[in-house]
C-alpha cells in the first residue's frame, strides 16, 4: 500500500497546506514556536494517525461482532526523547459509559494493537529523502 501526500509551505511561517488525494488539511506550529497555531503540528498529526486508525480498526471489529458499543474513544500521548532517539506512544481506549468485561477487554486490546498504523510504528521504518 502506498500513500502520497504533498505539503506546501509558503512565506507564512510554518503554515503548511497538505494535500492527500482530494483531501486537504493545515499544519502549523504553536505561537511559542513561531507559528500561528492554525492547525495541528507535525507531532499531533503523527499521534492523530495512531488514534484514528485504532478507533477505526476497533469500530470495524465491534460492528462485525454486532456488539452494542456506540462510542469508541482513543487518546494518544506522544512523548519524544531526542537525546535517546526514542519516541513513546501511549494509547488509552475507553467506550464512554460502557464498562467492558475482562475477556472482551483482552480481545479489544489485541485488536487495537493490530491496527495498520500501530503495525507500521512498531515495525522497521526506513525514511528516504531525495532532492529534485
Amino acid at each position: 500500500m502506498a500513500v502520497k501526500v504533498k505539503a506546501t509551505l509558503g512565506t507564512e511561517k510554518y503554515y503548511t497546506e497538505v494535500i492527500a488525494g482530494e483531501n486537504r488539511l493545515i499544519t502549523d506550529e504553536p505561537v511559542e514556536s513561531g507559528g500561528g497555531n492554525k492547525g495541528f503540528n507535525p507531532y499531533e498529526i503523527l499521534a492523530t494517525s495512531l488514534a484514528s486508525c485504532t478507533a477505526a480498526t476497533l469500530r470495524m471489529y465491534v460492528d462485525r461482532k454486532g456488539w452494542d458499543i456506540p462510542e469508541i474513544n482513543v487518546e494518544v500521548e506522544l512523548k519524544n526523547f531526542p537525546q535517546t532517539h526514542t519516541v513513546q506512544f501511549t494509547s488509552v481506549i475507553n467506550f464512554g459509559d460502557i464498562e467492558i468485561e475482562k475477556d472482551l477487554a483482552l480481545k479489544i486490546h489485541k485488536i487495537a494493537e493490530a491496527c495498520p498504523v500501530h503495525k507500521i510504528l512498531t515495525g522497521t521504518i526506513e525514511v528516504i529523502t531525495l532532492l529534485k
